[in-house]
């Protein structure tokens, strides 16, 4: 006797691929019955109302707005120094005496800026007061003159 030159598995996985292959292709004639072709220019169309929100409907010619160009402002205002004290307050959140480096809170913005030891005026530890100036350095700002404020 000889073997069938099919195993039972081999059966079973074209079983599969035909039941894929006809899947396939209902799902095809589905999407092709259920099409609107050729939709008008007005169901294509968008607008944008008052409020610069997309919408479906015309805008309201009652609520139009002159705006002048010279009032918009691409990307964010240019940092004018001048503009805040030079001088802030914090709290030392952190500070590793043996590394050298720490953290102060400002009391102003809420940002965490680093101190290097280099940069303090007096020794100072966690959760004192102090007095500092900011500098920009290569990766972010930089507390500078840093003294305990009592």
């Amino acid at each position: 006797m000889a073997k069938s030159g099919q195993s039972f598995n081999k059966k079973e996985k074209e079983k599969h691929r035909a039941k894929q292959r006809q899947e396939k292709a209902e799902k095809m004639e589905e999407r092709k019955a259920n099409t609107k072709k050729g939709k008008s220019l007005d169901e294509m169309m968008a607008y944008i109302d008052e409020n610069g929100n997309i919408s479906s409907t015309p805008p309201d010619p009652s609520k139009r707005r002159e705006i002048n160009i010279e009032d918009i402002e691409i990307g964010f205002p240019k940092y004018d120094p001048g503009e805040e004290d030079p001088v802030r307050t914090g709290i030392v959140s952190f500070f590793n005496e043996t590394k050298g480096f720490g953290f102060i809170k400002d009391l102003q913005t809420g940002e965490s800026i680093f101190v290097h030891v280099n940069q303090l005026l007096e020794r100072v530890i966690e959760n004192n007061k102090v007095s500092f100036e900011v500098e920009r350095g290569p990766k972010g700002l930089n507390a500078v003159n840093v003294k305990k404020v009592q």
